[in-house]
């Protein structure tokens, strides 16, 4: 059983969309979904630098774009009917939905400009960050965050935590960490899947009030605990309520494992995901599409799963 896989933000780089758009198809495609959500995406795909496409109102609508031009070509000429499933990471799990027929790619374009931009007037309101945290025994670490007032924003599996919050409280953290745990700040803008981001779920709420969403027509895992969502409306709340609660990528991943999976696809920008799986499923053979030419190695794994 093969599952597809659609990273989160902190995947993009420089540069990463230059070898798609030598393709016209899909360098069309990407004009017409920067033109829906009113950002140069070709631009910041090729030319934008670090800190240009580091901004979250940048970043989300081009990491789910590249995810939406991966799936067309991944889930064409009957391979759609041989997947699966398919989970996303944070905001992946837009890519995700348009992915498993929930939303149509109009629709998720459209809802991660509003989770982009809403997200980063609530990271603008007060400094805040995230660190990932390696290691170290996670109850120690969790009554070591509930002192400091930081909250866990990913349980990332293999041993990897991110928390978050505020700077003077992540640095704290840093210079006296659990036991065993290693702790790295992260270059994000700020403290995502927590209690700061409350203003842009009520934004967010009243965007999703005005979509259509459809029943998924392929197995779909939520991160809000591993579990399968089979209800398009339900897993639109789920999106909602995501962007000030934990991730819980550790949960998919063993929901994966319990389902049997035989092979990971991650979609562009990839790379994250894969790692990940490598560390807590262990064995399964994984792929990353960072290019085209990617592309034939997942349709022959593909293939071979089905």
């Amino acid at each position: 059983m093969i599952v597809v896989v659609c990273p989160g933000q902190g995947s993009q780089t420089p540069g990463f969309l230059e070898p798609w758009l030598a393709d016209p198809a899909f360098a069309g495609e990407l004009r017409e979904i920067s033109d829906a959500v009113g950002i140069d995406l070709v631009a910041h795909g090729t030319t934008s630098d670090a800190d240009t496409i580091k901004d979250t109102a940048i970043a989300q609508p081009l990491i789910v774009a590249a995810g939406l031009l991966t799936l067309k070509a991944l889930l064409a000429d009957g391979r759609r009917e041989k997947i699966g499933g398919i989970a996303g990471h944070s905001v992946g799990e837009v890519t995700a939905a348009a992915g498993a027929g929930i939303l149509s790619n109009a629709d998720a374009v459209r809802f991660v400009r509003e989770r982009g931009s809403a997200m980063a007037a609530a990271a603008a309101a007060t400094p805040t960050g995230m660190s990932a945290v390696l290691g170290g025994d996670e109850a120690e670490l969790l009554a070591k965050l509930s002192e400091l007032g930081l909250e866990p924003a990913n349980f990332n599996g293999g041993g990897q935590i991110v928390v978050a919050g505020a700077l003077d409280a992540l640095a704290a953290l840093a210079e006296n960490p659990p036991a065993k745990a290693r702790v790295i700040p992260l270059q994000v803008a700020g403290a995502f899947h927590t209690r700061y981001m409350t203003p842009a779920v009520e934004h967010l709420a009243s965007v999703a009030a005005s979509l259509t969403p459809a029943d998924p027509t392929l197995p779909l895992w939520t991160n809000k605990d591993g579990s399968l969502v089979s209800n398009g409306a339900q897993f639109v709340e789920l999106l909602v309520g995501q962007v000030s609660s934990p991730v819980r990528w550790d949960l998919c991943m063993e929901s994966f494992a319990a389902a049997g999976v035989t092979g990971i696809i991650e979609v562009a920008p990839a790379g994250a995901l894969v790692g990940l799986a490598k560390r807590a499923l262990r064995g399964v053979p994984s792929l990353a599409i960072k290019t085209p030419d990617d592309l034939p190695a997942a349709f022959e794994l593909i293939d071979q799963a089905s």
